[in-house]
């Protein structure tokens, strides 16, 4: 798009004008774009055409749309978290990051919708209503980031702005097939971000692209490297390397496919296996990887989530919040909520009762989730430091350079199960823990026959995974890659290769039915 602009092929107009129209177009079947800036999207377009016609140098990304996932400072857009208490207010200025992207050249189409308070693998709040999925309408769009992937995935978006601490790029672009980058956090700065968990530092939630074209993962990254420096301690100054200069013949890549918690959908076990198969064939070396202790990473994780008992995501939604006096409260949060305000020995004694009862899975989720002391958190921060270390001498002791796992052990939810299913994206939140640069490419979709050969289980978790995966034939599924700290450039020259393999066979979530 930008090189067709500069050239005059076409103009910044008429490449915003296809992208608004699509975005309306889609909308009442979406609400992808929580809050649109299509006036002043217009405007910023035409000024490039201004610029182009009076012969003066265009930015690398004149004229090229992209949308912001709503936790962003955008100018003149509201940052909610989908909270009804902060809906009239606007951002007065952008974060650094989307402050970048315009001074690039880029124009902001709008923002996109979230879960309320970046909670949950859904798209849905009580202030913009709930996101779609553009393949199957009763789906979620996945989540944080839903909105994001839902625009970028329909075509209202080339590309967009998202964050993750937990999967919140890597689960909408499973969901909805287009790509995701959860870099290494301190690689972009967080200031101008709105978010619950402030203060939690064990666990990083950095921002990142999302795409459909690999390519333009790197491109937005490379594009944010530096915004924001000047007032950002954290950012680290090493530099990022190319992925074009990654040989991939020379790469030795560990895979799983089942980390122990909550076995895979037959589509996403085959999607795995593929991407091996294709690394192969490609020259690198892929060899089997037992995964780290699946219990221990989801104490550590969901511990330091959760060790203020909710109060931060109190704060967000206001004094009395909780109780409806700033405005509705997403029925899912309420629960995390509940839960999360219990201290250790009543929530342990609950849990045995659900073990008792058969729930084994919601049991140890809640015997890890809940509010700690500062010298329980303290002791999962040292944990946290020794869960990596042990990992990171792992591949290094069996020379791997990156790991090849699925995203999730589910296709895209349907709506509201992200309430039940947390442990499905336990994929996702090990590269958070271990602070991993990870990315999830678009790689095929469910085929009649393989939706699910998940056995029959009295335990809720099960059975919901089972009906997740009944009738999610057509579905996109993606694979996820990560490597160790700062070697962005190997995820991408992996997914890159990736992207290629799959967009040559016939089951490539190309384009959605919408």
């Amino acid at each position: 798009m930008a090189a067709g602009i500069a050239a005059g092929e076409f103009s910044a107009l008429e490449v915003v004008e296809a992208h608004i129209a699509r975005i309306e177009a889609t909308h009442a079947a979406l609400r992808a774009v929580a809050f649109g800036l299509f006036p002043e999207a217009r405007a910023a377009a035409e000024q490039v055409d201004a610029t182009r016609r009076h012969g003066q140098p265009l930015g690398p990304l004149a004229g090229v749309p992209l949308t912001v996932k709503e936790c962003f400072h955008v100018a003149g857009a509201p940052a909610t978290l989908g909270v009804p208490r902060f809906a009239a207010q606007r951002a007065a200025e952008d974060s650094p990051l989307v402050a970048r992207l315009r001074s690039l050249g880029a124009i902001v189409l709008g923002v996109t919708n979230v879960s309320q308070l970046m909670v949950l693998h859904e798209a849905d709040n009580p202030l913009y209503g709930r996101t779609n999925n553009p393949w199957r309408l009763d789906r979620s769009s996945g989540g944080s980031s839903g909105g994001e992937a839902a625009a970028i995935s329909s075509g209202g978006s080339p590309w967009g702005l998202a964050s993750d601490i937990g999967g919140s790029i890597r689960h909408p672009a499973h969901s909805c097939g287009v790509h995701g980058l959860k870099p290494t956090s301190g690689r972009l700065t967080r200031i101008g971000k709105a978010g619950a968990f402030r203060g939690m530092e064990a666990i990083g939630a950095p921002p990142g692209p999302i795409a459909r074209w690999v390519g333009d993962l790197e491109l937005m990254l490379r594009s944010c490297l530096g915004a924001g420096s000047e007032g950002d301690l954290s950012l680290s100054p090493l530099p990022l390397a190319r992925s074009s200069d990654v040989a991939i013949d020379r790469l030795r890549i560990g895979y799983w496919l089942d980390d122990g918690v909550l076995a895979p959908s037959p589509a996403i076990r085959r999607a795995v296996n593929e991407a091996a198969l294709a690394l192969r064939a490609a020259g690198a070396q892929v060899e089997p990887l037992v995964p780290p202790p699946a219990a221990e990473m989801l104490e550590i994780y969901f511990g330091l989530l959760s060790a203020d008992g909710g109060a931060d995501l109190r704060r967000c939604l206001g004094a009395a919040g909780l109780f409806g006096a700033w405005g509705p409260v997403d029925w899912r949060v309420r629960r995390i909520l509940r839960f999360g305000a219990l201290r250790r020995t009543p929530r342990r004694a609950l849990a045995a009762l659900l073990a008792a009862a058969g729930q084994q899975r919601t049991a140890s989720l809640l015997r890890y989730y809940g509010r700690e002391s500062v010298d329980r958190f303290w002791q999962l921060t040292a944990a946290r430091t020794d869960f990596a270390g042990r990992f990171a001498a792992t591949l290094h002791s069996e020379r791997f350079d990156a790991v090849l796992c699925p995203p999730h052990a589910l296709p895209a939810l349907r709506h509201g199960d992200s309430a039940d299913t947390p442990l499905a994206a336990s994929y996702c939140f090990l590269p958070n823990l271990l602070n991993m640069p990870a990315g999830v490419v678009a790689a095929t979709r469910v085929r009649a026959g393989e939706e699910s050969d998940r056995p029959a289980s009295r335990d809720r978790v099960d059975r919901m995974a089972r009906a997740v995966e009944a009738g999610s034939a057509g579905l996109p599924i993606g694979v996820q890659v990560f490597a160790r700290p700062w070697r962005e450039d190997l995820v991408l020259a992996i997914m890159q290769m990736l992207e290629t393999h799959f967009r040559a066979t016939g089951d490539y979530p190309d384009r959605p039915p919408l």
